[in-house]
């Protein structure tokens, strides 16, 4: 994917070559390549990360749950959009940030703090008859969906929609769009140490 991410992760027309891997000028790393191996500082590792918005309805996975879960890890199971799968399997990192955020509720919002703690892997609640999320037309060879772990990291006092709505800061959030479906979306940094640092 061309371009260049918010939070200053993508790829650049400048790209120079740095240990044989891929760098833009401005000091950011071409993705998809290997970065175990180059001498980043603490700052420069803290670019690589990205945040993201995750709705699940509290009935069926809360932010207690999550936090009462063996290792505080659940499985972010049941996502049949393919964006938010491709979201999921192409771009997030174990590390990533995530707003767990309560929907289809009473009281819809921001319930906690959460992070990626896997790479994508198949969801196996598309092969199981018995679930709601059965896909009878995806296959253990091709398989169709897939989802990440998520470990808890805090429990906050719910910040709610309306809340979200009345920063200017935060107008371009995706998950204020009109219309907007997607479970899991995108959140830029500044977004995200504006929810945290000032609204938590």
């Amino acid at each position: 994917m061309a371009g260049t991410y918010s939070n200053g992760i993508g790829l650049a027309s400048d790209a120079v070559f740095l240990l044989r891997f891929p760098f833009a000028s401005s000091g950011c790393i071409v993705p998809g390549h290997d970065v175990a191996a180059l001498p980043f500082t603490f700052d420069a590792l803290l670019r690589l990360m990205r945040y993201w918005l995750m709705k699940s309805e509290p009935d069926e996975a809360s932010i207690d749950d999550l936090a009462n879960a063996p290792q505080r890890t659940l499985p972010w199971t049941g996502v049949r959009n393919y964006q938010a799968r491709n979201f999921m399997r192409d771009t997030m990192q174990i590390g990533d940030g995530v707003l767990f955020y309560h929907s289809s509720c009473p009281e819809p919002g921001i319930a906690g703090l959460a992070q990626v703690s896997s790479t994508a892997y198949p969801d196996p609640t598309q092969f199981d008859p018995k679930s709601p999320y059965y896909d009878p037309k995806s296959t253990q060879e091709t398989p169709r969906w897939m989802l990440v772990d998520v470990v808890f990291e805090k429990k906050c006092p719910l910040i709610a929609l309306a809340a979200l709505r009345e920063h200017e800061e935060l107008a371009d959030m995706r998950v204020l769009a009109k219309g907007n479906r997607l479970s899991i979306t995108p959140v830029t940094k500044a977004e995200w140490d504006f929810i945290t640092k000032r609204l938590m």
